[in-house]
């Protein structure tokens, strides 16, 4: 494996905080690359979410790399420049690190999962598609960061399929930041998954006992599946030409890398 930090800045900030991301780059051949940004509310980087979630998807045979993104007293557009300039790097470097530049997926959680749909709605250089855990989607994101864009209202067609999941019960972003930005997506004609669980708190991961055991928040028993269904979703969605344009729109555009292909 080929696990180094890169640094996201050529620069420190004026806070002195140098961005970076940690890769996790497996061995032999190429291969899709899941991206992730962990959570925190903009006020730091949780390693729940970390290299933990960066080992799930190795397991599965994806490469994957951590982004440490500029949180407060950092504002935004920062933090947005920070995931371009990762997605940005890894493009650069996929043929030396083996990375499907046509496989690229951003995967955050809660404040880490806005900074994944404004790099899916936002970005110029948009990534291939997108898993959103329990993220903050809708103007509440304010709350930990005024300066921060609600996403909802940037979806257009060209975002990338998502997968969604959340708990209905979340204490901390309400559920309907994850049915909005659905709503959003089939208004666009754009391909997504959802899972909302019945209860659980906010902040789960992949549901690990290291990390419930200090929660004494019940958690619905089917919560940990979205790892797995993330993994069987990803399958999907970069299989067969004819299943990705069933995936990414209702009706292919004039443009679309797809669009009047056999």
């Amino acid at each position: 494996m080929f696990n180094k930090k890169f640094n996201l800045l050529k620069e420190a900030t004026e806070y002195g905080f140098m961005p970076y991301m940690e890769t996790y780059i497996l061995d032999g051949k190429k291969r899709p690359i899941v991206v992730i940004f962990p959570g925190g509310g903009y006020g730091m980087v949780s390693e729940r979410e970390a290299e933990r979630i960066a080992m799930a998807y190795n397991a599965a045979g994806f490469h994957a790399a951590v982004v440490y993104y500029c949180v407060e007293p950092h504002t935004h557009p920062l933090p947005i420049q920070n995931a371009a300039n990762a997605v940005a790097m890894l493009r650069e470097n996929a043929e030396k690190w083996n990375i499907d530049t046509d496989k690229v997926i951003v995967c955050g959680f809660s404040a880490g999962g806005h900074l994944s749909t404004a790099a899916a709605t936002l970005a110029q250089n948009r990534p291939n598609a997108a898993i959103l855990g329990y993220a903050v989607t809708s103007q509440h994101v304010q709350a930990c960061n005024p300066n921060a864009p609600e996403t909802i209202s940037a979806v257009d067609r060209k975002t990338p399929p998502c997968f969604v999941f959340a708990t209905r019960t979340d204490s901390m972003v309400p559920i309907n930041n994850s049915i909005d930005f659905m709503r959003a997506l089939s208004d666009n004609g754009v391909a997504f998954e959802s899972h909302i669980y019945a209860y659980g708190p906010h902040g789960f991961s992949t549901c690990e006992s290291s990390i419930q055991d200090t929660r004494p928040q019940t958690i619905c028993s089917r919560v940990p599946h979205w790892v797995e269904d993330s993994i069987g979703w990803l399958k999907d969605i970069f299989g067969t030409e004819k299943a990705i344009i069933a995936m990414c729109h209702l009706d292919p555009l004039p443009g679309d890398p797809y669009y009047d292909k056999k």
